[in-house]
């Protein structure tokens, strides 16, 4: 069961696409260099990853961190410096006056409150993917941005990378025409991707803070397996879906810029790896995305699969009916192709079995419809791109977010676009669980 807090939440309903977050930008800069003063909550896999590239920016100082496992906090210590301070209770860290900035970088299930309550303290918020765990959790976050004033960025930091800006450019600049299909997969085939992370040898009660773990989550006894594997657990994760098709949303809705899909369904199983997790490690999502703006209706399929033993090309692919666009990691290849105005006859044709006198008066008559300069197609035309060396999408994003803070600039994955982002992939955890098609109006981000 749920706990209140989650019921309240419940209660604050949709948020219309409508709603603005108008945000008054109260910077508060450090006394060293000028640079934004930040703190992480959370220093698992990520919270190290998500500090180490903010700190590439040179914008930012760490001031501070918080874990539940003592081993991190001294591990944090021991790579960025004995001065920063570490504390169990997130709380503390809220309470800092020299804290302007905070990474949450902690499982799912505590995204929701600890972005509110360090929105409400004052501090700028940088959520890591995705924005909530529960659908009906979104409305709160973004209303505690809006009323804050605050800047909050939620972190699937491959959208800042250039690949991602070419396809943006090439899609708005009309080269592959009207998209009608895209497919993207993240399969993997090893034991670490598929959230099998080590575990270390002191982990005990004393070394961490179960209870806090927890949090409204079920309770249950001590156990190290859930803490440092958490996204297997429903409890506390999202599954494939939070943790993958989250990248691969929100990338397409950065490229086509759409509010998201209005049918959502998936299906999968939990195939190899069974080690106790509660969510599967093969799942297939289709969408439907409904016209908007200059896009016509188009569908979308997702897959993650972490037992593909064969050849593994994870790639995204945006189909149009002129052409398509191809991206994976740092490349991306542009192949424009139209059919010619004419529609040819002969191989292959009903044309075959037509009387030759019936032949030779379609002949005539097709070559008077069509000029021979439209019985042939344009010859195919291939465009490859490359990320210009050194590009560092995950820098880039955090660059991103600072600019937010310090020059009042927009922030493109703000609360409103995360929770877009996120709410399709909740739903196909619901459409897998509970076995069904789930409506989502994406208008005004509500179950239907």
């Amino acid at each position: 069961m749920k706990t209140d807090r989650r019921t309240f939440v419940k209660q604050l309903g949709a948020v219309s696409a409508s709603t603005a977050i108008v945000q008054p930008f109260n910077i508060i800069k450090s006394l060293n260099d000028n640079k934004i003063r930040i703190a992480t909550i959370g220093m698992g896999i990520q919270g190290f990853a998500d500090t180490r590239a903010a700190l590439r920016t040179e914008m930012c100082e760490l001031v501070a961190v918080a874990d539940l496992y003592d081993g991190r906090l001294a591990h944090a210590k021991e790579v960025f410096g004995n001065q920063i301070y570490t504390t169990r209770d997130y709380r503390e860290i809220l309470e800092r006056k020299d804290v302007d900035a905070v990474l949450i970088v902690t499982p799912d299930h505590w995204h929701d409150r600890i972005s509110i309550a360090a929105l409400k303290k004052g501090k700028h918020v940088y959520c890591e993917k995705p924005m909530v765990q529960n659908i009906e959790e979104g409305a709160a976050v973004i209303a505690a941005a809006k009323a804050t004033g605050k800047v909050m960025q939620i972190g699937s930091q491959r959208i800042s990378g250039a690949v991602f800006q070419e396809a943006k450019r090439m899609v708005e600049a009309g080269d592959i025409g009207m998209i009608n299909f895209i497919e993207s997969t993240n399969d993997r085939f090893n034991s670490i991707g598929a959230w099998q992370y080590s575990i270390p040898t002191d982990a005990s009660p004393k070394t961490i803070d179960w209870e806090a773990f927890l949090g409204d989550a079920p309770k249950r006894a001590f156990d190290p397996v859930r803490f440092f594997r958490w996204r297997n657990y429903r409890d506390y994760g999202t599954g494939v879906a939070g943790d993958l098709f989250i990248h691969l949303i929100t990338g397409v809705h950065f490229v086509t810029g759409s509010l998201g899909p209005n049918r959502i369904f998936s299906s999968g199983q939990l195939s190899y790896w069974k080690d106790g997790r509660d969510v599967p490690d093969v799942m297939v999502a289709t969408m439907e995305y409904p016209a908007q703006g200059k896009f016509d209706p188009f569908q979308m399929v997702l897959r993650v699969n972490f037992a593909n033993a064969g050849s593994i090309k994870n790639v995204t692919r945006i189909v149009g009916n002129e052409g398509e666009i191809s991206f994976s990691g740092e490349t991306l290849t542009l192949t424009k192709r139209k059919l010619a105005a004419a529609p040819g006859y002969g191989s292959g044709d009903s044309f075959n079995t037509f009387t030759d006198a019936q032949q030779k008066e379609y002949t005539a008559l097709y070559e008077s419809k069509y000029p021979v300069e439209t019985r042939t197609a344009e010859p195919i035309k291939e465009v490859k791109f490359e990320a210009p060396p050194g590009d560092d999408s995950h820098k880039n994003h955090f660059a991103r977010f600072f600019d937010g803070i310090i020059s009042n600039k927009p922030i493109i994955e703000d609360p409103l676009f995360g929770f877009r982002a996120a709410a399709p992939v909740l739903a196909c955890n619901k459409s897998y669980f509970e076995k069904k098609v789930i409506s989502w109006d994406s208008k005004n981000l509500k179950l239907m």
